[in-house]
């Protein structure tokens, strides 16, 4: 049997999208070729590969068998076939994707820039902002780099944790916790707060820990962003709880008062993911060591 390893491209793509138009957006091509290509691929497996469901297709138990199957071996066939190269960063000219916490742009994304330009003049990079809902915009290649507290969960996504922070209370100076030598969590839930949260939570793991010392706290509003949050804490006495690294900077410059959050509560943590399609790729591994070099610095904060 004569392979075409076209065909494991295009079945990458259409495990990946789940409809014929999808996998032809991802892979340049029209729907009438891709829709060829998915009979030549019924043919030689035997298999529907996808089947209709409504308006949407729905992959058959044998593609989502072969689906991790499919990626692994397009990967390694992608590092056979792939010419060895030396990298040269002055000659680059390529424009990256980054979707990074707003905080973690504020206060890294400065100095990977400056690297960058150091080393590579004709590289652009382009922040987005996080969305609030989870987005496959990574796996798609539409985006190159991701820095933010979720871990994703799919296989063929590579996370690193490049940092790790606690969370703290921020509010006005001469708010009335500020009073305390020591705040305790009865005092911290007795206050009102502003939850940070791009879905729009109201509540979140700081709700489970006071939950089980018996006290619950009143969010009277969520916000997007952090610097967003900071914002109402400045002339009122709302409490914003956020991780310390990607705030106390902001904090300090708007002239609030920062406070150890009185809950034993994990660290929180910061990391950096890629999909698996740029692991040999010298480019997207110069970016990522320049990335992983901005986010570790100062990315552990130090106690109060």
């Amino acid at each position: 049997m004569q392979l075409d390893l076209n065909l494991l491209t295009a079945l990458d793509a259409l495990l990946e999208e789940g409809s014929v138009a999808g996998a032809a957006a991802r892979l340049h091509v029209t729907a009438p070729a891709m829709s060829r290509s998915l009979g030549r691929i019924r043919r030689t497996t035997g298999d529907q590969i996808l089947v209709r469901t409504g308006r949407t297709m729905t992959p058959t138990p044998y593609a989502i068998a072969v689906r991790e199957q499919v990626h692994e071996l397009l990967q390694r066939v992608q590092g056979v076939l792939a010419p060895s190269r030396e990298l040269d960063p002055a000659t680059l000219e390529r424009t990256f994707t980054l979707r990074w916490h707003d905080a973690l742009v504020a206060l890294h994304g400065p100095a990977l820039l400056a690297a960058v330009r150091a080393q590579a003049p004709g590289v652009r990079l382009r922040f987005v902002a996080e969305s609030r809902t989870d987005t496959p915009e990574l796996r798609r290649g539409e985006v190159d780099l991701e820095a933010n507290a979720n871990r994703p969960s799919a296989p063929d996504l590579h996370t690193e944790q490049v940092g790790e922070t606690r969370l703290v209370a921020v509010v006005r100076q001469g708010h009335p916790l500020t009073r305390h030598r020591a705040v305790t969590a009865q005092q911290y839930a007795a206050a009102e707060h502003v939850s940070v949260s791009r879905r729009g939570n109201l509540s979140n793991a700081i709700d489970d820990a006071l939950a089980g010392l018996g006290l619950s706290r009143r969010v009277v509003a969520a916000v997007p962003t952090e610097a967003a949050a900071l914002e109402f804490a400045r002339g009122t006495d709302l409490v914003i709880s956020v991780p310390e690294i990607t705030t106390r900077t902001a904090a300090a410059g708007l002239g609030l008062a920062v406070l150890p959050l009185p809950l034993e509560l994990p660290q929180a943590p910061v990391y950096l993911s890629w999909h698996q399609r740029h692991d040999t790729d010298p480019t997207h591994t110069w970016l990522r060591e320049l990335a992983r070099t901005a986010l570790t610095t100062h990315a552990t904060s130090k106690s109060a």
